[in-house]
């Protein structure tokens, strides 16, 4: 019998499978992982096929030394998913396994917690009169039936507990600890009683089988209470699900709803866990004892059988596409997965992405809309103020008149602010005013960010850090200009004005364990106070006292050198808007604006999803852009630039002669520096195509052999379909 072994091994050229002998005797399944030799080292191998023959002649194969799994680790749907993600996204297949077994599951390194326990060896207690400690000890176990051994020891006495084992009245023994995330976030528990559009909504859901459904809910409307509807579903028929949020700091929120709902049958899933929380967490779900998973991104591959059910909230969001290594659509990997499963997948937004609209238009996904918010209660009103305007009328402040006053009246109603500014730091750059200096990072082709909290000037791509600037290294000036204004100004200009409490959510308050909770948390049971933040405030989020929210500057993504940039200036104005008037109190929105007849701006203050839709769709149509067409960006990085530089002429040339073959589907090819020349160290090119639809499914495999051809040990080559950052 013959396996077909994946190593375990991070080279390029080693993306295959490679055939090993099963010794007699050794049971190997697929999806074990098996010790094999390789070269002169024994390494780690994933089995993804058995087979009777091979290639190879029998007498140039090795033989499988050890198995480590009894039972196979990779089910046979995550191994069709294996080969899914490495034809469709250009990965390898150890990248894969990379994504589906973590790490720590995949090394060995992270093992169950076990903890010294103690529990009484007798039915009735003797007369230890004389050893009061050791009868304390006895009638509190009696009470209990097992305790800590630490407990019992700083309890009572660490020398009587080691007395009462010595006379076998107690019994130490091992139990395994679960390592369990914490939810610090409180939400009411209540019933969930749907409207008629949510329990239409519901009823379409759970009679159906494959297929993909875009729930198009306004902000408020209950989309929440839709997915744990089908989800209790999905489980009442023994089934599982998986439900993905965009951020991490929506999962606690979210994450406290679902165990409301359905208790420890719930696992948490995302990078901000320890080590031991997520092996036991993952292990929990393996072995049925959790049937739900929540999560950002990479709960998409929780080992779950038997799914009933994926949710992806906020589907419209950029975070669902990974832009580092191994790249992919977790949109994608969903349907893919649903269609393993033959279940249901739902797509929910309150601002969908145009692709996913698009869909609907051509009957790919099915869509259902919740119209109003599920109190009844009126969207809040946005009010849109021209900062032009503002400076002519001598105010050069970071804040609008309008924007004060309805704070004013916000914070002194007792109720809650929530601001909004997309630029995390003080100051987006520094620049000497005499000279024109601006410093950029070493690494990167950036400039950097002033961080005046540290008094540090940051690396927002690589981290590195450098001293703030009291004079111009370059002209000794000492006339130092900052630039557009971040979460550190804002949060300073504010405690100037309102002495209330006021948070910061952004990645710079968030990068310690548990911090976006804790955050969160205070806010939610802090009125008044403000709460400051990047779009991690922009979306999910539900706090009853919020009834004001102050967009500071929201012509941030407008400008981008981006197709989508429209598009998610809309998302963002809509989804932001959305946080304010969530309960009883009617909401208000300040929108500060320098283009305040901008179309985006006038569809998201009247939440006209429609009107930007087809005028959003018009415009791509005749610019030949997606979801018209398909966009693939060949991006090439390489420490050396010359090596950069030579694959990608390498690279277009081959790509070009295709073009040629496939001219009538070919609307744009052209090879450039990234917009970012140069990032951690390592030069950035790029050649980004066009194709139509037609025959896509021809050409896209032919460009991943180009890239495969010109590849060199030097330079790393990606391919990327549809991606969400031309930067």
């Amino acid at each position: 019998m013959i396996a077909q072994v994946v190593v375990d091994v991070q080279s390029s050229w080693l993306d295959t499978l490679f055939d090993y002998i099963v010794p007699d005797g050794l049971d190997v399944k697929v999806g074990v992982r098996v010790a094999v030799p390789f070269g002169n080292r024994r390494v780690v191998g994933f089995v993804l096929g058995i087979s009777d023959t091979s290639s190879c002649p029998v007498e140039k194969l090795k033989c499988i030394d050890k198995v480590i799994d009894s039972q196979p680790i990779l089910s046979e749907k995550m191994i069709r998913l294996c080969f899914f993600m490495k034809k469709t996204f250009y990965l390898r297949l150890i990248d894969v396994i990379s994504l589906i077994l973590p790490t720590f599951i995949r090394s060995g390194e992270v093992r169950e917690k076990s903890i010294n326990m103690v529990r009484l060896n007798v039915d009735t207690l003797p007369d230890l009169a004389r050893a009061k400690k050791q009868m304390e000890i006895m009638q509190y176990l009696m009470e209990v039936g097992e305790a800590k051994s630490s407990d019992i020891s700083s309890k009572f006495s660490a020398s009587a507990l080691k007395a009462l084992i010595d006379k076998g009245y107690v019994t130490p023994f091992q139990k395994n600890e679960y390592r369990q995330p914490k939810i610090d976030f409180n939400v009411d528990k209540k019933n969930i009683v749907l409207n008629a559009e949510q329990q239409k909504a519901v009823d379409a859901i759970t009679h159906s089988r494959y297929q993909t459904f875009l729930l198009f809910g306004v902000t408020g409307s209950g989309k929440t209470e839709v997915y744990i509807s089908a989800i209790k579903d999905v489980i009442s028929k023994g089934k599982t699900a998986i439900m993905l949020v965009p951020e991490i700091s929506l999962t606690p929120q979210m994450s406290a709803r679902f165990r409301n709902a359905f208790g420890d049958t719930v696992a948490i899933l995302h990078s901000m866990l320890s080590r031991g929380e997520r092996y036991d967490e993952w292990n929990r779900l393996k072995n049925g004892e959790a049937r739900i998973a929540i999560g950002a991104r990479s709960a998409i591959f929780a080992p779950l059988d038997n799914l009933g059910l994926i949710v992806i909230d906020e589907e419209h969001d950029s975070s669902y596409f990974s832009e580092s290594n191994p790249r992919f659509h977790t949109h994608e990997v969903a349907r893919y997965l649903a269609f393993l499963h033959d279940c249901p997948v739902i797509l929910g937004s309150a601002t969908p992405s145009v692709a996913s609209s698009y869909a609907v238009k051509t009957g790919e996904y099915r869509q259902i809309k919740l119209n109003s918010r599920f109190n009844s209660q009126n969207l809040p009103k946005v009010q849109i103020v021209d900062m032009l305007s503002e400076i002519r009328m001598g105010n050069t402040g970071i804040f609008s008149s309008k924007f004060l006053d309805e704070m004013r009246s916000c914070i002194d109603s007792g109720k809650q602010a929530m601001v909004f500014i997309n630029r995390r730091g003080f100051s987006s750059f520094v620049m000497c005013k005499k000279c024109g200096f601006v410093p950029k990072c070493e690494d990167c082709d950036v400039s950097l960010v002033y961080h005046k909290e540290d008094g540090m000037l940051k690396c927002h791509y690589c981290s590195r850090r450098y001293k703030s600037l009291t004079t111009c290294p370059k002209c000794g000036s000492p006339s130092i200009r900052f630039g557009a204004v971040g979460t550190e100004r804002v949060v300073e200009e504010l405690k100037s004005r309102f002495h209330v409490p006021i948070f910061r959510l952004d990645n710079d308050t968030t990068t310690s364990k548990d911090a976006y909770v804790k955050i969160l948390e205070q806010f939610n049971h802090t009125s008044p106070s403000i709460l400051v933040g990047t779009q991690m405030i922009a979306k999910g989020h539900d706090f009853a006292d919020v009834t004001f929210v102050g967009i500071v500057d929201a012509d941030v993504s407008l400008h981008f050198s981006d197709y989508r940039a429209i598009e998610r200036t809309f998302q963002l104005i809509t989804q932001v808007s959305g946080r304010a008037g969530r309960s009883d109190s009617e909401g208000s929105v300040v929108l500060q604006t320098y283009y305040p007849k901008h179309f985006a701006y006038r569809c998201a203050t009247n939440y006209d999803y429609d009107s930007f839709l087809k005028r959003e769709l018009s415009l791509r149509s005749m610019t030949h852009f997606p979801p018209f067409v398909e966009i693939i960006r060949v991006l090439i990085t390489s420490e050396a630039d010359d090596k950069a530089q030579a694959s990608t002429q390498a690279i277009l040339q081959d790509i070009k002669k295709l073009a040629n073959t496939y001219s009538s589907d070919f609307v744009y090819l052209a090879g450039m520096k990234c917009p970012k020349k140069r990032l951690m160290g390592h030069y950035r090119y790029q050649i980004m195509i066009r194709i139509n639809e037609k025959n896509k499914d021809v050409i896209i495999p032919r460009i991943y052999e180009i890239c495969d051809k010109n590849k060199d040990n030097k330079v790393s080559v990606f391919v990327e379909l549809d991606p969400q950052n031309l930067s």
